[in-house]
């Protein structure tokens, strides 16, 4: 029974949960039916919103295109105020306010681009056409305000403001040009020209301001404008017809002359001198100081515009250039003589020593010309003074000047080459760089001492030719002993020695006393025969010179011995007539030559009187034929070689 009631309670159970299942399916049934509903409600809500969405979208849109539009309209408006803006301000000018012109032409510039790019509008055209006519009125005046700020500006500088500028040891004791210390004469100019070269390196130049720095921004903005609107040619004639002329009157004032070859070719020696040292002086102070000035004035106006600032440079300068080489080609193209070689050497060396600032100051291809032409008159000037060279080698040793010096003296034409040469070694290193232009490298060291050698070869030819004008050969001698001396004593004192060798000084201080061994011989050989032994003696005995055997004077004709001191008398006064009128300049040389004829002729005196003179004394007169004693001879030979005149020599 209790099984029953367990099956019962089961069914009751299983019945409860069908009845479950149930209700869930009917439940389930009615949400998908509800769903359903729902899904079908939302489609035709979205069909219904689908109009009023477009509706939205499109004033969406239009809202956008209306803000476009206005901004857009907010920037052409912007546009035409500023445009008006810059009108007003080229309106009134560039002179009152040329920065806010100068911002004007850039506005001018901005609007034309601006409408230009933007044809949309129907006034566009007419707008950039009435903009580019303003800005070219705008530009027309500021080539006006350029050409005016610039001319007010420029100035010529005065010498005295170009010498500040010079270091102290090459300013001149004056402010004229022509008072310069390096054009007075040969050997200062040289002299101040080596010192300069020696402190080049050191040496401080400071060019001048020539257009006030504040101004200078002025111009480079103005010069900026003009090129951005294509008139480069304006502003470079702008440029040229200013700056050109100022130019031209600063080197005026400094004494720069426009020179032809004629007008060299027509001067003195002296003026043409005087104006080649100062053309030496202008070129340095051009080049150091108002090309380099001009040059900065120029890198700094055309900023930026490399070309232009290289080609108003050079049409600024060329002029000034061609009047300063002018003068320099009309020098080596002149008709050569030897003093112009020391000036040829001056002026190769100026433009040596400016060659790397030349280079650097007219760079650029628009400076070709102007660089080509300096190297051009340094190469001529090295040619011409090597032709001078030439010249004066052959000069020496054809010199035909036929007046001899009377007294034996050093001739004027020794003199001459031996300074030239002296001069010429002040001149070493210029020499060298000279030499190279036309020889290698190698040969320069020995084309200096072998050109040195050849000029005193020549003078020594030369002087052997003067020497043979002489009637009485010891004076030959003489003369060639004084010139030689001369050449080696020179020589040993100065540079030379060292190119010139000690062989060659050993040399001829052997010829110098060759010279004055044959004087000896042929002054004195003839009165020192009438105090020999020789002819006295009765028997005809040997001709040795008296008392060197010691023997007595027995056999010995009186009348003999008094002839000897009557000749021996005359030829002595009358050598010591002439020989008192030749001259021996150099002390040392004088008194070595009266020495060797002291002691050759004083004890041969001594010993003619010690054997003869009892003979003469003894008789009548002795004193008319012994007129000298030994220490007469001495003093009266302490008067040779004096170089004096006929009536010293008789008083």
């Amino acid at each position: 029974m209790g099984v029953a009631v367990g099956m019962d309670a089961l069914s009751e159970r299983a019945a409860m949960m069908r009845e479950s299942v149930q209700k869930s399916q009917t439940i389930s049934d009615s949400i998908v039916s509800i769903l359903g509903s729902f899904d079908h409600r939302l489609s035709a809500l979205e069909t219904a919103m689908r109009p009023t969405q477009l509706r939205t979208h499109s004033i969406r849109r239009a809202h956008e295109n209306i803000d476009k539009t206005l901004k857009a309209a907010e920037v052409i408006l912007a546009q035409f105020d500023h445009y008006h803006q810059a009108e007003a301000n080229v309106l009134k000018g560039p002179h009152e306010d040329l920065e806010s012109y100068l911002e004007a032409i850039d506005q001018l510039r901005s609007n034309i681009r601006f409408f230009s790019s933007n044809k949309s509008l129907k006034s566009d055209d007419g707008v950039v056409n009435h903009a580019n006519n303003l800005l070219a009125k705008a530009i027309s005046k500021l080539e006006e305000e350029f050409k005016q700020l610039l001319a007010s500006y420029s100035k010529p500088v005065e010498p005295d403001r170009l010498f500040d500028g010079l270091p102290n040891s090459l300013r001149p004791s004056s402010g004229s040009p022509g008072n310069q210390a390096d054009s007075s004469t040969k050997a200062p100019s040289h002299h101040h020209s080596e010192l300069h070269n020696s402190n080049s390196e050191t040496a401080v130049y400071t060019p001048p301001t020539l257009i006030p720095p504040r101004v200078l921004p002025l111009l480079r903005d103005l010069a900026q404008q003009m090129v951005q609107a294509g008139h480069q040619q304006q502003l470079l004639k702008i440029y040229r017809d200013t700056r050109s002329s100022v130019f031209e009157e600063s080197l005026r004032k400094l004494g720069v002359e426009k020179l032809s070859k004629d007008d060299v070719q027509k001067m003195q020696w002296e003026v043409l001198e005087a104006k080649i040292g100062n053309w030496i002086h202008f070129m340095r102070i051009a080049v150091k100081l108002l090309f380099a000035g001009e040059r900065k004035v120029c890198d700094q106006i055309f900023e930026g515009f490399d070309s232009l600032s290289d080609q108003c440079f050079a049409e600024v300068t060329a002029s000034s250039v061609s009047v300063l080489l002018s003068f320099g080609e009309a020098i080596a193209r002149s008709k050569r003589s030897p003093e112009k070689l020391f000036v040829l050497l001056d002026m190769y060396e100026i433009m040596r020593e400016l060659h790397t600032e030349i280079e650097t100051i007219f760079k650029g291809k628009a400076c070709t010309e102007i660089r080509e032409s300096a190297l051009g008159l340094t190469k001529r000037l090295a040619q011409t003074a090597q032709e001078t060279f030439g010249d004066f080698e052959e000069a020496v040793e054809k010199d035909a000047t036929k007046t001899a010096v009377s007294d034996g003296t050093v001739h004027p034409l020794t003199s001459y080459v031996i300074n030239y040469v002296k001069f010429l070694f002040d001149y070493q290193s210029t020499l060298k760089q000279l030499f190279q232009e036309f020889k290698s490298e190698k040969e320069t060291g020995s084309q200096l001492a072998s050109v040195t050698m050849q000029i005193m070869q020549a003078l020594q030819t030369n002087l052997d030719g003067k020497s043979k004008q002489y009637k009485d050969l010891a004076l030959t001698h003489l003369f060639l002993m004084n010139n030689i001396h001369y050449m080696v004593r020179s020589v040993r004192r100065s540079e030379a020695k060292d190119l010139l060798g000690d062989d060659w000084v050993q040399r001829h201080r052997r010829i110098v006393q060759q010279h004055a061994n044959q004087y000896k011989r042929n002054a004195w050989a003839k009165i020192l025969q009438c105090l020999t032994i020789q002819g006295l003696s009765s028997s005809g005995g040997g001709g040795s010179t008296v008392g060197v055997d010691g023997g007595n004077s027995s056999g010995v004709s009186r009348a003999m011995v008094k002839d000897r001191f009557k000749t021996f008398n005359m030829q002595f006064e009358e050598l010591h007539q002439k020989q008192s009128q030749w001259a021996v300049p150099d002390t040392e040389l004088r008194e070595s030559l009266r020495l060797a004829v002291a002691e050759v002729l004083l004890p041969a005196y001594r010993n003619f009187i010690k054997r003869f003179g009892p003979l003469v004394e003894s008789g009548k007169n002795p004193q008319k034929y012994i007129r000298f004693t030994a220490e007469d001879l001495e003093r009266m030979l302490g008067e040779f070689f004096e170089g004096r005149t006929l009536n010293e020599t008789k008083r």
